[in-house]
């Protein structure tokens, strides 16, 4: 989990007195106070794209209140222009621009797999979903409304979802930037920008199959020595609780290179709110009565999970309905809870933790790498 921001204004995040804490897909649990860099952090999402360039889907999520750095976490220092890249090591740049850059820089290592990157981007608003690349000259200043499915492969889509092909970490940043520009915002007396959607970005990855060993050694070039091992060690901790690498699809008669598709999800989750402290009121009160509740139906998922029970309460939100995927099926997790230990915020920072908690119990199976869609024509699984 990851705790980081200087309330009241997330985008002075740090230095400041929260801490980070980090929850991977295995047992570990991390924590980063407030003098840990964002690169620091990185060094735990670095080991993920090494897997998602291996064919596994990934997903990186921050939790945690409103005006705890879940923001500045996953993008870095509020600004206009929205990210900016090439990126200094030492900067404060956030989790989303150190991923791009370090995604096409393992894609440069070995052009030979041929990669084709596509990226969509949407906000859970009110419980509706808006696709902020859509090309509507309607919805100018917002995103266009679509909705949830279960495409014929299994997996939850998005219906008429817009998606663009990009060719560097520059362009997907600015990708980024825009549908920064209409997402969902409003000041509350915590926040003067608070999110008031939820944001997710997906970056799907259809690339020549290779081995976890040619991945390891690109992302180990650009990470300190201490970080790499570490990331190292998470990998094997992982595989020896059975998260083994399977086999890759196929390549078909013609003879063409194996292939396999992953995707990579960056969730920047609306904070949790209390309205006594907040002071919201109109629509801004419904836009808190709509997170609140879309960030407990998340717990309420992760809850079931643990539990084992029959029936996992997806669709109770759209949000969950959409991250179906990532949450209960093959993916590889790793939650980021952004919490602060004041005391005019114990109640928000105990309810963190209590959604922490529930991350943490919840036994995933083995992540499996998934084929192209086209492999898996006619392939349905209960919903």
């Amino acid at each position: 989990m990851k705790t980081s921001g200087q309330l009241p204004h997330e985008k002075q995040a740090r230095p400041g007195s929260e801490a980070v804490l980090a929850f991977p897909d295995e047992t570990d649990l991390r924590v980063y106070g407030p003098a840990e860099s964002q690169s620091a952090v990185f060094g735990d999402v670095c080991p993920l794209l090494t897997s998602l360039l291996d064919g596994y889907n990934v997903c990186v999520m921050a939790y945690g209140q409103t005006g705890s750095g879940k923001s500045y976490t996953m993008l870095g220092p509020h600004s206009d222009d929205g990210p900016v890249l090439p990126l200094d090591p030492q900067s404060d740049l956030g989790i989303i621009p150190r991923a791009a850059e370090e995604l096409f820089r393992l894609i440069s290592e070995n052009p030979s797999r041929s990669p084709k990157v596509e990226v969509s981007i949407v906000e859970v608003y009110n419980n509706d979903i808006f696709d902020l690349l859509a090309k509507d000259t309607v919805a100018a200043v917002s995103g266009v409304k679509r909705e949830v499915m279960t495409a014929k492969d299994g997996r939850t889509e998005v219906a008429l979802l817009a998606s663009e092909a990009v060719g560097s970490a520059s362009k997907l940043m600015e990708l980024v930037r825009g549908s920064l520009q209409l997402r969902a915002k409003h000041p509350t007396l915590v926040h003067a920008d608070s999110s008031r959607s939820h944001l997710i970005i997906t970056v799907t990855l259809t690339t020549a199959a290779c081995s976890d060993s040619t991945a390891d050694q690109a992302c180990s070039a650009t990470l300190p020595r201490e970080q790499t091992e570490a990331g190292r060690a998470g990998r094997s901790r992982r595989t020896s609780q059975g998260a083994s690498a399977p086999q890759p699809v196929s390549g078909d008669p013609a003879g063409r290179a194996e292939q396999v598709q992953a995707r990579l999800q960056l969730v920047d989750l609306a904070g949790s709110e209390c309205i006594g402290v907040s002071g919201v009121t109109g629509s801004a009160l419904r836009e808190t009565a709509c997170i609140n509740r879309s960030l407990a139906a998340l717990a309420d998922v992760l809850g079931a999970l643990s539990e084992h029970r029959s029936h996992i309460p997806y669709r109770n939100s759209r949000l969950t309905h959409l991250l179906q995927d990532c949450l209960g099926g093959d993916a590889k997790l790793l939650v980021i809870l952004c919490i602060s230990p004041s005391q005019r915020h114990l109640a928000q920072t105990l309810q963190g933790l209590g959604f922490g908690i529930r991350a943490r119990q919840v036994q995933r199976g083995p992540a499996r790498k998934r084929p192209p869609s086209s492999q898996m024509e006619g392939k349905r699984r209960p919903d």
